[in-house]
């Protein structure tokens, strides 16, 4: 089978395509031949490495997303599985074998059935970002476990960054629970995708004052902030957020350092919520899981340009042209037609 893999950390073209075994799925796993492999920033971020040149023993097929359809169980998978179409997350977390290349093998239970109507595309786009947004969603104090219709009723969500892919599915999951969703972008044509997503009002914040423009909206405050920004943005936060607030962070901000206005956030029992999807609870990842199939089998979770995640498709040979296209900040979501 053919397969992307990098034996060293370094820039896109470490990335060789190669000829490749398949490997034989184990107890609890699945054997899946993939059809579209989402690349994530955090793709680009393990493949670069701390530094560059650094020895990868085994070599490292990357991307965590995917989408294909499974062709092989090992012991303990009940075999009716066979034939299944499913999105898949984390397959790289951890392990050798990530979602570019043909067959890829993983937990069963990161192999998750996707219904005859959601196409690959959706489904190689939806682990990473949509699991960051509904852990940044589930942070409040006293806050839902789970989301879905009127998890959120009540709740005000300001997603910075709306047309990002977290931003994105952030504001699709919150709007589908009931919240009152406002979204800052940095131009029109993003604010355009913004509204596609869902967001009812959405600040530009490169024109607009927005902590004016936000309390306009909420004068109360936000309940939750869903920041990628959060060095930059920490000012506005502490303007906008309303008393037992809560603020998850799921970006590093090109590593700016954090200065947080402490005493604001003290008098507003404000609570600020780091968030990374690998290293999150088991228990939580399950329910995201959950949730997302359900938005999924709704109609909820959706990609494409008119829901407002444009599609840039790369060639399984061009696996480092879609990890440049990531690294240098596609609007969108990038994605490596493996097969098909």
């Amino acid at each position: 089978m053919r397969a992307i893999s990098y034996a060293v950390t370094g820039e896109p073209d470490v990335l060789t395509l190669s000829d490749k075994q398949p490997t034989e799925p184990g107890p609890g796993e699945v054997r899946v031949a993939v059809h579209r492999s989402g690349v994530n920033p955090t793709d680009w971020k393990n493949r670069r490495g701390a530094e560059p040149g650094v020895a990868v023993e085994p070599a490292q097929v990357p991307n965590q997303d995917g989408a294909g359809v499974v062709e092989a169980v090992g012991e303990g998978v009940d075999e009716s599985r066979v034939g299944e179409r499913v999105w898949l997350w984390e397959a790289a977390f951890n392990r050798p074998d990530g979602t570019a290349q043909e067959l890829t093998v993983l937990p069963a239970d990161r192999a998750v059935p996707l219904p005859d109507e959601a196409s690959f595309d959706l489904g190689a786009s939806v682990g990473i970002p949509f699991m960051t947004a509904h852990r940044c969603l589930t942070v409040g104090e006293g806050g839902p476990l789970e989301l879905g219709p009127g998890a959120l009723d009540g709740v005000t969500v300001l997603v910075s960054g709306g047309a990002g892919a977290v931003g994105n599915a952030a504001i699709k999951l919150a709007t589908w629970s009931g919240a009152e969703v406002i979204t800052t972008v940095s131009g029109p044509e993003k604010a355009d995708l913004a509204r596609r997503a869902g967001a009812r009002h959405v600040v530009n914040y490169r024109e607009e004052d927005v902590v004016e423009a936000v309390r306009e909206i909420a004068p109360d405050g936000v309940h939750v902030v869903v920041e990628v920004a959060a060095a930059a943005n920490a000012e506005i936060v502490a303007g906008v957020l309303a008393t037992g607030g809560a603020v998850a962070v799921y970006a590093d901000d090109d590593k700016a350092p954090l200065t947080l206005p402490v005493r604001p956030q003290m008098l507003l029992n404000a609570r600020w919520q780091f968030v990374l999807v690998y290293s999150a609870p088991a228990e939580w990842k399950q329910r995201a899981v959950r949730d997302v199939s359900r938005g999924i089998a709704e109609g909820v979770v959706t990609v494409g340009e008119e829901h407002g995640v444009p599609l840039h498709h790369f060639a399984l040979e061009d696996t480092a042209g879609a990890h440049a296209a990531v690294e240098s900040g596609a609007v969108g979501k990038v994605i490596v037609d493996v097969t098909g």
